[in-house]
């Protein structure tokens, strides 16, 4: 079921099936397939802060696939008509998501349908090439509502609990219920945007491309990206009791312009914590790899 490409009768030369004519063509296809979808997740990513790196998530993914299409060079194109089936699979995914009104398996049709034209086209040669860009653009997508919901309230739970613990120890009187915090001076709601999962998810798909760039080990990037869940819950802990503290002496410090650079300056501080962490397990792994000398 993986037919080779076939020769033209007039030149003799192999027809380019991966051609940027064919690839614009797909491109044209697909867009106009799945155009309702694309444009609301382009309105999610501009409207939704959980979502706001999902707009680099193509840009990035469609870099590093060309820095790797040099390895296909002088490798002839496999069409394998299994991604036919592939995209055709993507098209009934669109169909019943569109039947249950289901935004997550409409979108992430396209990106199943994206790798189906990659393995239609090319064969699975290159569908391995471009194994890791293929697979980043699954972060593009938002995750179900039903999975984000049983994940924020936790992490609200949790970010409350840490900062009323880590106030208390400061020496400033606070009281707790459930995800509130109550100071002398005004009352905290940590909230879903407080949850930590904005961090979480984008520190994540950043652990992803920070490993491919900067370390070849494989075990070493599945430890940067599990690393990046205790980072991101420990850094939203930290912005939630950096807030209760200054409500306790400047109330309207705790909202506005201020609270949103704050909580830019806590995340660029979580991603330092990820390099951090990169740079001690690669000098601890050197020491342990070290031949003993006699």
């Amino acid at each position: 079921m993986t037919p080779t490409a076939t020769e033209s009768q007039s030149s003799g030369a192999p027809v380019d099936v991966f051609s940027w004519k064919t690839i614009a063509v797909v491109a044209a296809l697909l867009v106009a397939c799945y155009a309702p979808v694309l444009r609301a997740l382009l309105n999610q990513w501009y409207d939704d802060p959980d979502m706001g790196h999902g707009a680099f998530v193509p840009i990035i993914a469609g870099y590093i696939a060309w820095g790797l299409k040099d390895r296909l060079a002088g490798v002839p194109p496999q069409p394998n008509l299994w991604g036919l089936a592939l995209v055709a699979w993507g098209g009934f995914q669109l169909y019943i998501a569109t039947l249950g009104a289901e935004l997550f398996l409409a979108r992430t049709a396209i990106v199943f349908s994206i790798i189906g034209a990659v393995l239609l086209l090319g064969g699975t040669r290159y569908v391995k090439t471009f194994a890791f860009p293929l697979f980043l653009l699954f972060f593009m997508v938002p995750i179900p509502a039903v999975i984000y919901n049983q994940i924020t309230f936790p992490l609200q739970l949790l970010a409350s609990r840490v900062a009323e613990n880590a106030i208390s120890i400061v020496g400033i009187p606070v009281i707790r219920e459930g995800n509130v915090l109550e100071l002398a001076a005004q009352k905290l709601n940590v909230v879903e945007a407080c949850s930590g999962i904005r961090s979480l998810l984008t520190l994540t798909f950043m652990s992803l491309v920070y490993g491919y760039f900067a370390e070849k080990k494989t075990w070493i990037r599945v430890v940067l990206f599990l690393s990046t869940i205790p980072i991101a819950i420990a850094a939203n802990a930290g912005r939630v009791t950096i807030t209760g503290i200054i409500a306790d002496f400047k109330p309207e410090l705790a909202e506005g312009l201020f609270h949103e650079a704050q909580g830019w300056v806590i995340f660029m501080m979580a991603f330092a914590m990820l390099i951090f962490v990169h740079q001690l397990i690669v000098r601890v792994t050197r020491v342990l790899e070290k031949p003993k000398t006699a």
